[in-house]
């Protein structure tokens, strides 16, 4: 084998680097360690590269925070308005929506604050949800807030699926919480997952009562 033959054997067959990898390993240190673990340096010696080689591909943390919401926002499913009524259908894109979160937590307080501007994919997600809002007869200045609302109440269901078990334990007041501790004791008894049952009833109550008023 030649000397030239020999540099090209063992040159690698991609780049070291692309959005994509450098979005996996960066959704992988704020899934695991939280918003404030994502530090460019971090980033780069999790990628096994030079923080210099990582700016060559991307500008800065607020650009990785755009790849990894482009990226999460991918797994939500909006085909659903497509093939179902507007309430069938708010139902499932944000029972979607919510499951997606709840497999991301430490994102949640970034990404409900972080501008959708450079995201098309995100816009893209709005756009469909706001075209459904509005073909179902919803007046144009109500869908916004619709949608907000819907979003708060997401975020806070999938936050909800990390609360312990016992998050509710009353064994210490029983004596000043009989109601509560009765309630507490039924729920149990029922079987029933506390956090994806609660998500649905507050979610059905919500989008009806946002339907009925928009309506």
């Amino acid at each position: 084998m030649s000397e030239t033959e020999a540099r090209r054997a063992g040159r690698p067959r991609k780049a070291v680097l692309n959005r994509e990898r450098i979005t996996e390993h960066a959704l992988e240190l704020v899934s695991g360690d939280g918003y404030e673990s994502l530090t460019m340096q971090r980033l780069a010696k999790s990628l096994g590269v030079s923080p210099s080689a990582l700016y060559n591909h991307v500008d800065s943390k607020h650009d990785l925070l755009q790849w990894i919401q482009e990226w999460v926002m991918a797994d939500i499913d909006t085909s659903v308005f497509d093939e179902a009524g507007i309430k069938e259908a708010l139902l499932k894109w944000a029972t979607s929506y919510r499951n997606v979160f709840a497999r991301h937590i430490p994102l949640i307080p970034v990404i409900a604050v972080l501008p959708v501007t450079d995201s098309p994919r995100t816009l893209g997600m709005y756009e469909r949800v706001a075209e459904a809002l509005a073909d179902f007869g919803m007046a144009e200045n109500e869908i916004v807030p619709t949608i907000v609302a819907l979003e708060s109440f997401i975020f806070g269901s999938a936050m909800d699926t990390a609360a312990p078990h016992d998050i509710f334990d009353t064994s210490n007041h029983q004596d000043l919480t009989p109601h509560f501790t009765r309630a507490v004791a039924a729920q149990r008894r029922s079987k029933l997952d506390t956090s994806d049952d609660s998500f649905q009833r507050g979610l059905a109550a919500l989008v009806s009562g946002l339907l009925a008023n928009g309506s």
